[in-house]
């Protein structure tokens, strides 16, 4: 090999990292367009995209979405008590720290030796900056935090491109409110797409939790004509939707808001322990896979 080839093939390599973690394979893909920028891949499935040189860079359009539930539940650059279920490459988490400077953040991440990977090659907030990590299950964490703990809890958990059951039901969302503030702000991600095998049950089981409800996701998504994120959001007080609905068609890739009316339109049955499933798999080639 010639020594052009050599170099070129040692960038090659630098752009991928790849590590076996507790649940999987781990690679981190270096962003062309982006120098510091990382895709976080766990066994072919996107699931984080992180800027170190710039937190409040979203790439992905989900994490877009709830970042502007973020920016507007409480007044701009209050610090805030934050709670993330799923870890991934903590994206959301490292444009909080920049956005709400001296916010006090939990990341619970279920896979120790990913936390380790992320920490050691994407280092961002820690300890002085207001950021714990936990290496726990997400559900079994929340018997460990205090009643009101948090202002906002923010799940983003998927096992193999879907989301747990465990973390679909009523049940669950009964100890996400006790360590909720009772101003506090529930937001999930999940993925589903019609005849909406998911959804409905997600829908209803989020409104007898909550009573005011809000969701967010790309106008093809919320026609049943492809699979896609769906942000829902939950809250006993007023949620912004006037604010959300302006911002989310300011994208790049504009999304509609659906108000607690349009959101309770789409309930189905509520789901039990007794009755959960994980959501559906994605299509083949979706999130990376």
């Amino acid at each position: 090999m010639d020594s052009g080839a050599s170099r070129a093939a040692e960038r090659d390599a630098a752009a991928v990292i790849r590590a076996e973690v507790d649940h999987g394979v781990a690679e981190l893909v270096r962003d062309p367009d982006r120098p510091q920028s990382w895709t976080l891949l766990l066994d072919g499935t996107a699931q984080s995209h992180v800027d170190l040189a710039d937190p409040e860079h979203l790439e992905f359009e989900y994490v877009r979405r709830i970042a502007h539930v973020t920016d507007l539940v409480a007044v701009p650059a209050v610090p805030l008590r934050v709670l993330h279920l799923g870890g991934g490459a903590w994206t959301l988490a490292r444009y909080l720290a920049a956005t709400r400077p001296g916010s006090a953040q939990t990341v619970v991440e279920l896979d120790a030796a990913l936390a380790d990977m992320v920490a050691h090659r994407l280092p961002g907030p820690g300890d002085s900056d207001g950021l714990e990590v936990v290496t726990a299950e997400a559900r079994t964490s929340l018997a460990s935090f205090a009643a009101g703990a948090y202002n906002l809890v923010v799940l983003d958990v998927f096992a193999g491109a879907r989301t747990p059951a465990q973390v679909t039901t009523v049940e669950f969302l009964h100890e996400v409110r006790r360590v909720l503030a009772p101003d506090g702000v529930y937001v999930a991600n999940l993925g589903d797409g019609a005849p909406w095998p998911f959804l409905p049950g997600q829908v209803a089981t989020l409104g007898s939790a909550f009573a005011e409800l809000a969701a967010i996701a790309a106008p093809d998504v919320l026609r049943g004509r492809r699979f896609g994120n769906l942000v829902l959001v939950g809250a006993d007080r007023a949620l912004p939707v006037h604010d959300l609905v302006r911002r989310a068609a300011a994208d790049p890739f504009p999304a509609r808001v659906l108000d607690d009316a349009a959101v309770r339109a789409h309930a189905g049955t509520v789901v039990t322990d007794a009755t959960a499933v994980p959501s559906p798999r994605p299509p083949a080639g979706f999130w990376g896979q």
